[in-house]
């Protein structure tokens, strides 16, 4: 466990509920993964990643939370805080959305209350590490205040890295 506080796991914004997993969402989950194209994990799979996740969330402090909507009550995505590249001291922020609610600013929402949450756990800096196809979510980084740092490669392409001061 590092020295800082645990993240917030229950954050509200005004269109949006993120919430620690369950095993409720693994359907959805798996429709998230398989929509991206590359791999469509089984159901028994889908649930060992929540329990990953919540196991890291356990030995971390940090997350990353469904997001449900307010009002339609239903799972788009998810949205937090991952070791991913970075390191649990300047840990990444992540975020993955179906594309039927792309447009919407819900990333960019879900992504402001997790910079707050990653503010309260007294951190100093956050990273995002984005492939250089993805201009979306450059956009949704940028509106939150990150700024790019450098690239590297990998083999799968470049990967831009950004970062944001919290305080």
């Amino acid at each position: 466990m590092s020295s800082y506080e645990p993240m917030p796991f229950h954050l509200e914004t005004e269109r949006l509920v993120l919430q620690p997993w369950d095993e409720s969402v693994a359907e959805e989950l798996r429709a998230l993964h398989a929509e991206r194209g590359d791999w469509t994990p089984t159901i028994e799979q889908t649930r060992e990643i929540i329990a990953g996740a919540q196991a890291g969330t356990a030995a971390t402090g940090i997350a990353t939370l469904p997001i449900h909507r307010r009002a339609e009550g239903d799972f788009i995505g998810y949205c937090g805080l991952i070791v991913g590249r970075a390191t649990v001291d300047e840990p990444e922020i992540a975020y993955e959305l179906f594309k039927r609610v792309h447009g919407n600013g819900y990333a960019t929402e879900a992504a402001r209350a997790v910079l707050d949450a990653a503010t309260a756990t007294g951190r100093s800096r956050l990273w995002s590490t984005v492939r250089t196809w993805n201009t979306a979510s450059f956009r949704v980084l940028e509106k939150i205040g990150f700024e790019r740092d450098h690239v590297t490669t990998d083999d799968r392409g470049d990967i831009v890295w950004l970062t944001r001061t919290l305080q």
